[in-house]
């Protein structure tokens, strides 16, 4: 950008799974990027990332990465159960970071994490990746511009087929930390409270479901409830991710509608403009199943495969990042902060179905650790 001095980036990617390797191929064509290093537990998977993108470095140690010289900022992108350990790291060396959401699987630990970023003053964000949408940017300027007046509700409702759930409960061994809200919900709430970043939540209110995942997993299948907000605001939210596997959407399909005193916004987002039907499987999407022959394009979330590179939200989020770190520019990125109170609201909505009672905000770590 002219003007602006740019930084070279010595870029430590922790993690090399899907979201690693979509990032890793990103940055590998980005101007500012001087150097690549991966640490990935799987030494076969590591060294298979590496060669694609062309890294600099590779280990199986996310300790021996960030420790490296070369090493200037970093992508947290290991599984939700394990980004503890190396945020604290990359603390430790004063990076900034891209973190996969959440910063940790229970508020104690993302409160310590978050205190640990604070502290030392470093720009850490947030991979909520629907916010490169130019759907979900549009409604937010709508809001913050005042066009629909004083909001006074927001009701979203986020359909899944299990695919997810599936995955995310075979690689936990604590099935209590893996909820639709948490993993999934998580992302439609992120953009209804950014529309809603000016409102103070107090209290929420929730029931869930479990016949599906309950029995296979110890897992929950849909979670439904309300946010309410000081000045009387209520967002209604609701979340399936235990739809049957042949549910075409690849990940998502949404629905949101936003209402306030002088005007509605309203926003279909659930993928049935491009429908895709063949007659063989394709090895697209979150996790391909041979069953599924007919899909809604542009569900998955990172955005899709086009002429060999990934276009879609993924991508503009991740250039959006090298840039703010490269040359110091503005971005949409959801802050450390914001991502502690995004876990803060999905564990307050799950305790809430347990307890089948409303429960007060902010929820405090402690009254989360007593209900486990």
């Amino acid at each position: 950008m002219k003007g602006r001095p740019t930084k070279g980036i010595g870029l430590a990617i922790v993690g090399a799974g899907r979201v690693g390797l979509f990032r890793g191929e990103v940055a590998a064509r980005h101007p500012a990027v001087e150097w690549i290093g991966i640490a990935e537990k799987n030494p076969n998977r590591g060294g298979s990332v590496a060669a694609k993108i062309g890294a600099d470095f590779v280990t199986t140690d996310h300790r021996e990465l960030l420790a490296r010289p070369e090493a200037t900022a970093a992508i947290i992108a290991t599984d939700e159960h394990l980004h503890v350990d190396p945020i604290m790291a990359a603390v430790e060396r004063g990076l900034p970071m891209l973190i996969e959401k959440p910063l940790a699987t229970n508020l104690k630990d993302s409160a310590r994490v978050l205190k640990a970023i604070t502290d030392a003053k470093l720009d850490a964000v947030i991979g909520y990746t629907q916010r490169f949408r130019r759907r979900w940017l549009a409604a937010k300027e709508k809001c913050a511009s005042g066009a629909l007046g004083d909001v006074t509700l927001v009701t979203s409702r986020a359909f899944m087929n299990r695919l997810v759930a599936i995955d995310n409960y075979k690689r936990t061994d604590d099935p209590s930390t893996i909820s639709p809200m948490v993993i999934s919900g998580t992302h439609a709430l992120d953009i209804c409270m950014w529309c809603l970043e000016a409102k103070t939540p107090t209290e929420v209110y929730a029931r869930s479901v479990d016949k599906v995942l309950g029995p296979l997993y110890q897992g929950i299948d849909a979670t439904a409830g309300m946010v309410n907000f000081s000045d009387g605001t209520v967002h209604h939210l609701s979340i399936s991710w235990a739809l049957p596997v042949t549910w075409p959407a690849a990940v998502y399909s949404l629905e949101v509608g936003i209402v306030g005193t002088t005007g509605v916004l309203t926003i279909d987002d659930t993928h049935r403009d491009i429908v895709l039907a063949v007659s063989k499987p394709q090895s697209e999407g979150y996790a391909p199943d041979e069953t599924r022959l007919v899909d809604f394009m542009g569900s998955y979330p990172p955005g899709d495969i086009a002429l060999g590179e990934l276009r879609g939200p993924m991508r503009d989020e991740t250039e959006q990042w090298l840039n703010r770190v490269a040359l110091g520019v503005p971005t949409p990125h959801a802050t450390a902060a914001e991502g502690h109170n995004r876990l803060m609201l999905t564990k307050a909505l799950d305790l809430s179905a347990k307890r089948k009672a409303p429960v007060k905000l902010p929820l405090d770590p402690g009254e989360e650790r007593a209900a486990a």
